[in-house]
């Protein structure tokens, strides 16, 4: 394949225009290369509907994250059924399970993780897993589960875990976090996770890449990953690039 044919894929970005100085810039600095945009609410979920209309090279998920939990409400099941027909929806997310800052909503998360689940399972749809100080509840609802494509956002785990992951259908996505100087955990699992599983995302405008950490991301960055995935597996950067395209096409079912 020859690098021309090789199309940048950020699975995991945001592209809500609030978020950004300009996203009309942001957008067409990816040129012709793929963006998910991912939803975390009713509202977000909607702008990505209107998102992927307007852009042949943007797809989307919608779901709700679990740290929106005290907006939910059941409305948006049906809301996320009947949109789950649309074509350049290519899965449910972002959802999952987030501790981080309460577990007083543990129970309603849990509950509301599982209902996408079963959509997801209905429609077979690829699933993106927010899983944040949320690890054996995580692994409890997914082993139910075990037919679905799942993609892990923001891998944060151990390599341990990880290879306990790899007996499911599941893509680990990498983002800027590996190129930090800080980040030896996550370099570890980079280096022995097998190059069929994963996934590069930006999760823009967050979690920017070295060397412009602390700036607004954007999907374009995704590049700054590539190079480090590539360093780390001490591989080229264009087999990096194929790689990582193959598998978000084969995990989202993208018609590239």
């Amino acid at each position: 394949m020859n690098e021309e044919e090789i199309k940048i894929i950020d699975t995991h970005c945001h592209l809500d225009e609030y978020l950004y100085k300009d996203i009309d810039k942001v957008i067409k600095h990816m040129g012709e290369n793929i963006m998910i945009a991912a939803g975390v609410d009713a509202k977000s979920s909607m702008h990505v509907l209107e998102l992927i209309k307007d852009n042949s090279a943007i797809y989307g998920v919608i779901g709700f994250h679990p740290e929106e939990i005290d907006n939910y409400n059941d409305t948006f099941l049906a809301f996320l059924e009947e949109n789950l027909k649309n074509p350049k929806i290519v899965g449910i997310g972002e959802i999952g399970l987030d501790y981080h800052y309460t577990k007083e909503t543990r129970e309603k998360q849990i509950k509301v993780f599982k209902k996408q689940l079963d959509l997801a399972s209905k429609y077979k749809k690829t699933v993106v897993i927010h899983s944040r100080d949320a690890l054996e509840d995580t692994l409890e609802v997914i082993k139910d589960y075990p037919n679905l494509k799942m993609v892990l956002h923001c891998y944060s785990y151990s390599l341990q875990v990880a290879q306990q992951l790899l007996k499911y259908n599941i893509q680990f996505g990498i983002g800027g976090v590996v190129t930090f100087k800080n980040s030896k955990k996550l370099k570890e699992v980079v280096k022995e996770l097998p190059l069929d599983r994963i996934l590069l995302e930006t999760d823009s405008p967050y979690l920017t890449p070295e060397p412009h950490r602390g700036e607004e991301n954007e999907p374009y960055n995704i590049t700054y990953v590539a190079d480090e995935i590539s360093a780390i597996k001490n591989i080229s950067k264009e087999e990096v690039l194929k790689a990582t395209m193959e598998n978000a096409i084969r995990q989202f079912d993208l018609p590239l």
